[in-house]
């Protein structure tokens, strides 16, 4: 007879939850929502189990696989509501596939990440929604954390992902991978939504417990291997390849951001590099340029010898607004523009964005630096002044703050 597990203290099994929770949130919604075809009671049920389970591993201890006993709980609790009849009647299948799937333990979780992101960015939502559903229930992001993201409030983010919910339960949609005559259609929202994971994950900095950029890049590498030579998969995949090998070296020893013309270059990986460059070269010999393989090549041109290729970056962000005709896209444009000499041109296209980006972080740092640039300390201590209060990271304030401290006469 097997001895039973020791019970564990509180604050063990919370921190265990937590940390099985964080790491795979994203897999275990993904299994049950594919099987219950209801992301809305697939998140409901996983979070009761996640609240059973404080107290049952409290009384008898850390189970051998946290992960398979949160999702076996799940299940038996969608089916305890399913033949409660708490749900519509059109769920006897997947009750069916429930019972079957509960009644051995998981050994081994499958990942069904790909299905649920295919679902959230299906052409019935619309882009904004589609993005933030996959941040809230692929990757687990809080709903402050992507209503920052997006600069809305968090009622609002919070009600646009209700209502996402609510049109794929309405309509049906499938959770799987579509045909590849849908591909096309599909594609932009599924990278788009990525890009954004990474991104996130790269602003938040290599200390953060969620890998965001690691996990980002896992899902690229997963359509890269589902659709091979597609140059905008191929170019979105080596964009993060590039971009994730300055990781090590965009924090400097005193805390602060480091640009990439200031980082120490023996700190770039040199194998992420080495590929990412591989990849970028592949997708433009297939001439079907795009904006993944355009940001990609931005990247690559910012690791340049012996520094910063403004001249071409600049040029690049001016074939990336033919894509992607944003305002941020311009301010962008703007400072590459700035940086390859012209910078009371770029100061005076910074501005005429103010309308538009007023609220937005970098527009303020952005200007800061070119008001600098220019001879106007007294404004440019202003601005760094905005921008060091919305700053995002300890470490961009810090960046900023050794800019502005800089100013002569207004250190």
């Amino acid at each position: 007879m097997s001895k039973p597990p020791a019970s564990a203290s509180a604050i063990t099994v919370s921190r265990e939850l937590e940390a099985v929770m964080r790491a795979e949130r994203g897999r275990l919604l993904a299994v049950l929502a594919a099987g219950l075809r209801d992301l809305d009671l697939a998140e409901e049920v996983l979070q009761e189990a996640a609240v059973s389970a404080l107290s049952h591993w409290g009384r008898s201890g850390l189970p051998a696989s946290p992960a398979g006993w949160l999702l076996q709980v799940a299940r038996r609790k969608a089916i305890d509501r399913m033949r409660a009849g708490q749900r519509d009647g059109q769920k006897a299948q997947a009750l069916a596939l429930l019972a079957e799937a509960e009644a051995e333990a998981p050994q081994e979780i499958p990942d069904e990440r790909l299905r649920l992101i295919f679902a959230c960015c299906h052409p019935a939502l619309e882009p904004k929604s589609r993005v933030a559903l996959t941040l809230r229930s692929v990757c687990g992001l809080s709903t402050p954390e992507i209503a920052r993201a997006f600069l809305d409030t968090d009622a609002t983010m919070g009600q646009r992902i209700s209502r996402a919910k609510a049109k794929i339960a309405a309509a049906g949609i499938p959770f799987a991978v579509p045909a590849s005559g849908l591909w096309p259609e599909r594609l932009a929202a599924v990278l788009t939504t990525v890009y954004l994971i990474f991104t996130t994950g790269y602003v938040a900095g290599p200390g953060e417990p969620r890998d965001l950029c690691r996990e980002a890049e896992f899902l690229m590498r997963l359509i890269n291997g589902l659709r091979p030579e597609e140059p905008e998969i191929e170019g979105a995949l080596a964009m993060m390849l590039l971009t994730g090998a300055r990781r090590a070296a965009r924090i400097g020893a005193d805390g602060a951001a480091l640009p990439p013309g200031e980082q120490p270059r023996e700190l770039w990986d040199a194998a992420k590099l080495s590929e990412g460059r591989a990849l970028l070269a592949q997708a433009m010999a297939r001439r079907a340029p795009g904006p993944f393989q355009i940001k990609a090549a931005i990247s690559d041109c910012q690791m340049a010898e012996p520094g910063p290729d403004w001249p071409q970056i600049a040029a690049l962000y001016g074939a990336l607004l033919a894509h992607e005709p944003t305002a941020v896209v311009r301010l962008n444009a703007a400072v590459a523009l700035a940086e390859a000499g012209e910078p009371a041109q770029g100061l005076a296209l910074v501005e005429r964005l103010e309308a538009e980006l007023s609220e937005f972080q970098p527009w303020h740092a952005a200007r800061a630096a070119l008001l600098a640039r220019l001879g106007r300390p007294g404004e440019a201590a202003q601005a760094y002044d905005i921008a060091i209060k919305g700053a995002p990271t300890q470490a961009e304030a810090l960046f900023l703050a050794k800019k502005r401290a800089a100013l002569e006469g207004f250190a």
